[in-house]
């Protein structure tokens, strides 16, 4: 696969599809500028060797051209990150885009205006990409949170380049850490699942049954396998019409010689609410009245000695509600565990927005061998997908 290594930019523009989809306050200032830190590194690189970068991105969903979703805002956190001046493009199409393109000179970066103000960027539209694709000489896709979607500019864009396209570091970088999961991985491996839904994760349980030796299942999935083995789960979430389906991958599982975990005693609450009444109570007899919300203690001991002595591990899904101070537990925990298993030389590969927002909360995130930067993304690979944006620069 190409990369950002097989390139001299020396006085060539790169056209870079970046994900900087950030999020603003009410007074538009960036309050979290991890995606744009992210992409530093490749614009570095480029810029270093003598090129000039043109950013592409999309923010929000606007309808039409709303100024609340304009890449104005964001100018000047993307100059703080990247410690240099950032022009702007008030369009990014026709004829300002091109003039603001064409006068650009080697060691300058030029930021377009939201792609997603035209209908034709999430239509996958080819004139549209086309006209995006003359702006530079070599595409750059460094957007991984958007590598699932076949829109104009991180996907069909791609053909106007067929010899000057690659990944970015970033993107380069989440395509490996999967595949060192999926295909490249060192045993035993275990994988961490949580999140309120089974139907959410089917396809990803369904893939990687065949690559990982134990599974970890928490969260709100739990009470859907509980109830399905016959326990009781008072007034816990539960899928009601998954409940063979749950069976059926336990079986499926146990023909792959998998060990799936569930835990075995829960944090219940008599209310959805931080400052319910709690107890700790068996998984499998949950009273009425109460729903568990937490992993318990004794399903912590088990969970550790498996992440313990695990060598590749993947985390998707928190073990509990951990947005309630009173039901984060489990998952800090858990965090601990797999960054004290990673300090002992796992490999470890967190993804998906809440796990992805935990390690963040808890102070875990520089403990973890990678964190992915793309939620959709990155389960649409764990379930055995081929990204279109991805298949694009391979071509």
């Amino acid at each position: 696969m190409k990369t950002l290594k097989d390139f001299n930019f020396n006085n060539k523009k790169a056209l870079i599809r970046v994900d900087f989809n950030v999020p603003l306050d009410e007074h538009f200032n960036v309050t979290d500028d991890n995606r744009i830190e992210a992409a530093k590194p490749t614009i570095d690189k480029i810029l270093a060797d003598g090129g000039s970068v043109i950013l592409m991105s999309h923010l929000g969903r606007p309808k039409g051209k709303e100024d609340k979703y304009s890449l104005k805002h964001i100018v000047s956190t993307v100059a703080k990150v990247l410690d240099k001046e950032v022009l702007f493009a008030t369009d990014c199409r026709g004829e300002l885009a091109q003039n603001a393109a064409d006068n650009l000179q080697p060691g300058q970066v030029l930021l377009l205006e939201n792609l997603r103000y035209y209908p034709e960027e999430e239509a996958g539209d080819v004139a549209f990409a086309k006209e995006l694709a003359q702006l530079g000489d070599i595409y750059v896709n460094d957007a991984f949170g958007t590598a699932h979607r076949a829109h104009a500019s991180t996907t069909i864009i791609a053909q106007f380049f067929p010899n000057n396209k690659c990944f970015g570091l970033l993107l380069a970088k989440e395509i490996e850490s999967l595949n060192r999961v999926l295909n490249n991985s060192v045993k035993p491996v275990t994988a961490v699942l949580g999140g309120s839904k089974v139907s959410s994760k089917i396809t990803v349980i369904e893939n990687i049954l065949d690559k990982v030796d134990h599974m970890i299942i928490g969260g709100g999935m739990t009470f859907t396998f509980v109830k399905a083995l016959g326990g009781t789960i008072g007034d816990s979430i539960c899928e009601d019409d998954k409940l063979d389906l749950a069976l059926e991958i336990l079986e499926k599982a146990k023909q792959k010689n998998v060990q799936i975990h569930i835990p075995v005693d829960v944090v219940a609450a008599n209310a959805f609410s931080n400052d319910a009444e709690t107890q700790i109570v068996d998984v499998r007899e949950i009273p009425n009245g109460w729903q568990g919300l937490d992993a318990g203690p004794k399903s912590l001991e088990n969970f550790k000695k498996i992440i313990m002595d695990s060598k590749t591990i993947l985390w998707n899904g928190p073990l509990g509600v951990f947005e309630m101070e009173n039901f984060a537990n489990g998952t800090i925990k858990l965090g601990e565990f797999i960054a004290e298993s990673t300090e002992n030389g796992a490999f470890s590969l967190v993804g998906g927005g809440d796990s992805v927002a935990a390690v963040k909360q808890f102070g875990l995130e520089e403990r973890m061998s990678y964190v992915s930067t793309g939620g959709g993304a990155m389960l649409e690979m764990l379930e055995g997908r081929v990204l279109p944006g991805i298949q694009a620069i391979l071509d």
